[in-house]
């Protein structure tokens, strides 16, 4: 099987409402690492030998860390398959110019959030992390935008996603979304608020009705694909209760890289 590298992103300075999301990666090495878990995925691929910690990237909370993150993704790229570790949910828009700059056609990007994070303009913040895919559409970062599990479409959200095509499902219609994943290099970005927060109540923004985890499972393994990168973003820790939250995303961390990896190996 192909290794799989994963970069902490320990960045909020781009969050609308609470911060704390930088303080996720350590919380999910954490997790990962406890002696209550195990690295081996569902597909029971043993990621001991797969899995490899990149650190995080020199975030310092100013305006150059975008380009850190570029730089940071940019890299890991270049050596193989990826995943990351937000953070808020910004880093996307960095991961994706980083894999275009490490000569990379855009993929299809599978997005699972409570939000669709297409604001043009966010509270005069353009970076916001409710605007990462407005974005990554404008700059053509990607070859087609599927979101999963959305349920805050206002007027300007819907007009945007009609602007660029976004294919917008609610939890209501997870099934058909399943049917309707895309095809060919996918990278898969996981805001942890898709979930609902039963099961992921470390976030900072609450919002009841979402998926739950075996529906996001089935997301990452069903996915056409092949995968070849991917995101899991917006934990806090300083509202997560008894690390149930990190544990959920140090699971959904191993479970990416697990498909991303059989996915690579089985590329010519």
């Amino acid at each position: 099987m192909t290794p799989v590298s994963f970069t902490g992103l320990p960045i909020d300075r781009h969050s609308s409402f609470l911060r704390g999301a930088a303080k996720a990666p350590a919380a999910i090495r954490a997790a990962l690492h406890s002696p209550h878990s195990h690295l081996a995925a569902s597909n029971g691929l043993d990621l001991v030998d797969l899995l490899r910690d990149l650190g995080d990237a020199p975030i310092r909370d100013d305006a150059v860390d975008f380009h850190r993150i570029v730089e940071a993704a940019r890299v890991a790229f270049e050596a193989g398959p990826a995943v990351f570790l937000g953070g808020d949910h910004m880093v996307t828009y960095p991961i994706l110019q980083g894999w275009s700059e490490a000569a990379r056609a855009p993929p299809q990007v599978v997005h699972i959030d409570a939000h669709p994070d297409l604001y043009a303009d966010f509270e005069g913040d353009p970076l916001s992390h409710a605007s990462p895919f407005a974005r990554i559409l404008e700059k053509t970062l990607c070859a087609g935008l599927t979101q999963l599990g959305i349920r805050t479409l206002n007027a300007h959200l819907r007009e945007q996603a009609g602007r660029y095509g976004v294919r917008v499902f609610s939890p209501a219609d997870h099934g058909a979304a399943l049917s309707l994943l895309p095809s060919g290099p996918t990278y898969i970005s996981i805001d942890l608020d898709g979930l609902d927060p039963a099961y992921a109540p470390g976030v900072s923004h609450h919002e009841p009705g979402g998926l739950t985890t075996r529906e996001v499972l089935d997301v990452i393994w069903k996915t056409p694909g092949p995968v070849i990168g991917g995101d899991i973003v917006e934990l806090n820790p300083d509202r997560d209760i008894n690390g149930m939250t990190a544990t959920l995303a140090a699971k959904l961390m191993k479970e990416l890289a697990a498909r991303i990896s059989a996915d690579a190996a089985s590329l010519p």
